[in-house]
């Protein structure tokens, strides 16, 4: 088990006296609910503010839609129900601890998220001190599952993501020399600029590098070097927020390449910010909306019937793939608390690496170190005349 920071280790085991308090540690309280049912506790450990607000509400759409569709679970031959547990991570790693050792203290058996790979990471100290399982959904950087023991995940990893982004941006546009654009002290940014640059300059490539700090509103000058550069790319994997800001700036440039998005970029708030703009904006994701027609009217249905729900989804009712693996994590929970028999973290966690699931972004299955095996990912482009994403292609590695 790896070791804790002073200051991690101390938020653990402040969450243990506390959760002591009750008599009970984690998965074991004997709560019922009105149904009769003992309770399960599933926490959802996601950003609700910050930068990456927007897709973590977005994550956990899919969390709650998929606790509408299974409210309940048979473990060890009980009915229980499932309680979802939400606490809001606030984007940062600064702020993880907190969050994590909230839910520690919450008795949880498993926890989902989160969207973002640094704060997953910082909320990953805290769960493996306290024992408890994790299941990442969209955090992509490999140091998530490399470095805890207690972190699972089911999306592809940045080493294939940066890989079929420069695949894709030299083979399939034509592209010799690219331009990628990072936040400052971003493990995400940072770490998926890395795999494309490697893969890119590996294909034959040129590519050209900067950095922008955190907060920053204006990328006049960024396009303006990418363009000088003859960059016929600018790979940016960066929030929705400065993602918007990125597209705004090039379409007022007259920047004639492709914008290159990873995961992150795969938001409605995105596509529509292309709207009535000569931009060229490409992503890779995980889900495109008609994949799963029924899955799709489904959650349709349940985002129109809940002003929360829609407003948490941008205001639309447009299929996030964020929302999908949200979905997918959920019941991919359900089959390691089934596979336990029991509702203790620590059962759970030995019975995660056995866990397979047929979910709608597809097979779910981990390897040795919890990540999941895929080597596929969606391209899809924003349409600048409806602002809705469009299939382009299944995108390898080449």
């Amino acid at each position: 088990m790896k070791k804790l920071t002073a200051f991690a280790l101390c938020l653990v085991m402040t969450a243990s006296l506390l959760a002591g308090c009750g008599g009970q540690s984690g998965g074991t309280t004997d709560e019922t609910s009105e149904s009769g049912n003992k309770v399960v506790r599933i926490g959802v450990y996601e950003p609700q503010t910050g930068d990456n607000g927007a897709g973590g509400k977005q994550e956990i759409l899919g969390m709650q839609y998929a606790n509408y569709v299974q409210p309940t679970v048979e473990i060890g031959g009980e009915t229980y129900d499932v309680k979802l547990e939400i606490v809001d991570n606030r984007t940062t790693p600064e702020n993880g601890p907190t969050a994590a050792a909230e839910l520690v203290n919450r008795d949880v058996s498993t926890v989902l998220g989160s969207y973002g790979s640094g704060v997953s990471m910082a909320g990953g100290k805290v769960f493996e001190e306290a024992g408890v399982p994790a299941i990442g959904v969209t955090c992509t950087n490999p140091q998530v599952t490399s470095d805890y023991d207690c972190y699972f995940r089911i999306c592809f990893t940045d080493p294939f993501q940066g890989p079929a982004l420069a695949s894709y941006a030299y083979e399939g546009l034509g592209v010799t020399t690219a331009y990628t654009l990072a936040m400052l002290g971003s493990d995400y940014d940072q770490g998926l600029v890395h795999y494309f640059t490697e893969a890119f300059e590996a294909l034959g490539g040129t590519v050209i590098s900067e950095d922008f700090p955190e907060g920053n509103a204006n990328f006049v000058s960024y396009i303006n070097n990418a363009k000088s550069a003859g960059a016929g790319v600018i790979f940016a994997p960066v929030s929705t927020n400065y993602a918007q800001l990125i597209i705004e700036a090039a379409s007022a440039q007259g920047y004639e390449g492709s914008l290159l998005g990873s995961d992150t970029w795969d938001n409605n708030k995105v596509a529509e910010s292309t709207v009535g703009k000569n931009v060229s904006v490409e992503v890779t994701t995980f889900y495109q909306e008609g994949g799963d027609p029924d899955f799709d009217a489904g959650i349709k249905e349940w985002i129109n019937a809940n002003d929360d729900a829609k407003t948490n989804n941008g205001g639309n009712d447009m299929v996030a793939a964020v929302t999908v693996m949200g979905y997918d994590a959920y019941f991919t929970a359900l089959e390691a608390l089934k596979a336990a028999g029991s509702t203790d973290p620590q059962a759970v966690l030995e019975a995660l690496p056995s866990v397979t699931y047929d979910g709608v972004c597809g097979h779910i299955e981990f390897d040795d170190i919890g990540d999941a095996k895929r080597d596929q990912a969606y391209i899809k482009t924003a349409n600048t005349e409806t602002g809705a994403w469009d299939f382009v292609k299944v995108q390898g590695v080449a």
